[in-house]
């Protein structure tokens, strides 16, 4: 595993067996990701990609090989331990939102980082985030009371409430049209840069996938590309404008 990985997988596969059936849903998945980039999972809908980032999260168990977040196998991990390693080390931001019906935006952002354990004031964080994503105004709303990027600008709020090293996207703006799409996607990018975490998007976007420093392609379970992108910073500056 290269010393500076935040995320090292190594010759990874996932396998599903239906009676008689052997199904190869990932094969031989090798790469690492150093601290701070951004890269984005593409492929076809059946590709693997969304069972990677799973894996990657921790929500489902590997057939074969590891998988390194921050240094710790979590391959080897029980419940427990894997449970209180996602709590403080993933952020996850979701396509359908996962806001907490019952809870305030500001209480959504809250609650990981009280079901971390996590030291200092929290309630001071999540309002300074719920700022940064244009919510101030919006804090003690609930879900139903917010639009649709609404709620996804307070998904992004609580995936960075813990400062965690590693942050998982799974079709982030899947379900908002363009403009709120955009928006939070620009947003999940400052976030990003502010907090320097190291961030995996799973899309099947090219225009998405452009902002991105590096974009590995899957294709029937294999890594078919894994490219550095030099248009990263016209991109960036397009989504900023």
């Amino acid at each position: 595993m290269a010393e500076n990985a935040v995320i090292a997988v190594e010759n990874l596969t996932k396998t599903i067996v239906n009676g008689p059936h052997r199904v190869e849903i990932l094969r031989g998945i090798e790469f690492t990701v150093p601290k701070g980039q951004f890269v984005a999972l593409m492929g076809a809908s059946g590709s693997g990609k969304s069972t990677l980032l799973g894996l990657l999260a921790g929500l489902d168990s590997v057939s074969g090989g590891a998988i390194f977040l921050d240094g710790v196998n979590i391959t080897e991990l029980d419940e427990d331990a894997l449970a209180l390693l996602r709590s403080r080390k993933v952020g996850f931001v979701f396509q359908s939102f996962n806001l907490i019906g019952t809870l305030t935006a500001e209480e959504n952002v809250l609650l990981p980082f009280e079901l971390s354990g996590a030291k200092g004031d929290g309630r001071a964080r999540a309002r300074a985030l719920l700022d940064d994503v244009g919510l101030s105004e919006r804090r003690h709303h609930y879900p139903v009371q917010l639009s649709g990027g609404e709620q996804q600008r307070v998904a992004l709020a609580r995936a960075f409430i813990t400062k965690p090293p590693i942050l998982l996207a799974d079709e982030p703006t899947g379900n908002l049209d363009s403009a709120n799409g955009r928006h939070v996607l620009e947003l999940l990018i400052r976030l990003n840069r502010k907090e320097g975490a190291t961030l995996v998007m799973v899309t099947h976007d090219p225009e998405l996938a452009a902002y991105a420093d590096r974009r590995i392609l899957l294709k029937d379970g294999v890594m078919v590309a894994d490219e550095l992108q030099t248009a990263r910073e016209l991109a960036l500056e397009e989504v900023a404008s």
